[in-house]
């Protein structure tokens, strides 16, 4: 698929609004490139293989850092025993108080489900872990997982059904990610210290190699430039008279009710770890989970 960078507009006769955002859906190399291990790479057409052995794994990283959007790629978690091994796919700023949006894939032995780590960090701070499995195999297919985000909300999404919300609650006083540009990243690597049943189940390196496939990138967000100043980056990047982000849009600022639906049934279904209720990591609740009502 050739890639399109479209600036999508509509302009309605009355109000003259240009609805913008940088469209790209792609091929792997006009939006990404290898960040280590390029021969742990297999290209395969439209097809991209990262490659884990005892050796190396592998990671790749976006060409460019957007602030507000949608990023999405399609997956496909690595089949048979994965116990021990992590896909991460995630989204983040630089330096030591960065920002950060990650989905963490934790591998499992033979025939036990996947397990899906989401985190969020804000300013350097993290510790905000939910896990769950899947209502379907991820090693079986390719599914689409994204992440939305704009300056009201950031959300998880697996096949466009919601996984997780995180509110911008900054009128109580937590800080929200709104003005860090941020990369989007991927790779597979060996977390056998923690991955699989807290580090209980290892890696077994008889399997290797251990294979994630990816295909169908697509970003549509304000990409930033290296030239841009990081303080003009929230102006470049903020609906403002005549410039109009999709993401910006009033539907877009929390979920609608059938999405609200489906949240509250992956949370019901799926959901087996949420740091709120981990009262032996924070006896005190962390202050965004007395307001976050998902």
């Amino acid at each position: 698929m050739a890639v399109s960078f479209k600036m999508c507009a509509s302009f309605g006769l009355f109000v003259g609004l240009m609805m913008l955002g940088l469209v790209s859906s792609a091929k792997f190399d006009e939006l990404f490139q290898p960040g280590w291990a390029m021969d742990h790479f297999i290209y395969e057409g439209e097809l991209l293989k990262l490659k884990l052995d005892n050796y190396s794994g592998a990671g790749f990283a976006s060409k460019s850092k957007y602030l507000f959007g949608k990023v999405t790629m399609q997956i496909k978690l690595v089949e048979g025993d994965s116990a021990g091994t992590v896909t991460a796919y995630y989204m983040s700023s630089d330096g030591p108080n960065h920002n950060e949006f990650d989905f963490e894939f934790l591998g499992n032995t033979t025939g036990e489900p996947y397990l899906v780590q989401t985190n969020v960090y804000v300013n350097g701070v993290g510790n905000r872990e939910q896990r769950m499995n899947l209502w379907f195999d991820p090693t079986k297919d390719f599914h689409s997982y994204s992440i939305l985000w704009n300056q009201r909300q950031v959300v998880f999404l697996v096949d466009e059904t919601p996984i997780r919300v995180h509110t911008n609650m900054e009128h109580k006083g937590i800080p929200f990610p709104k003005d860090q540009a941020m990369g989007v990243y991927s790779s597979i690597w060996n977390a056998d210290d923690w991955a699989t049943q807290g580090g209980l189940v290892k890696t077994d390196w008889s399997h290797a190699p251990f294979i994630a496939s990816y295909k169908g990138f697509e970003i549509d967000a304000c990409e930033c430039p290296v030239s841009v100043a990081a303080n003009e980056i929230a102006d470049k990047c903020r609906s403002s008279g005549e410039k109009r982000f999709w993401w910006d849009e009033p539907t877009m600022s929390e979920l609608s009710v059938h999405q609200s639906h489906q949240l509250v049934w992956v949370r019901a279904n799926h959901l087996v770890y949420d740091y709120c209720t981990d009262i032996a990591r924070f006896p005190v609740m962390p202050v965004e989970c007395e307001h976050h009502h998902h």
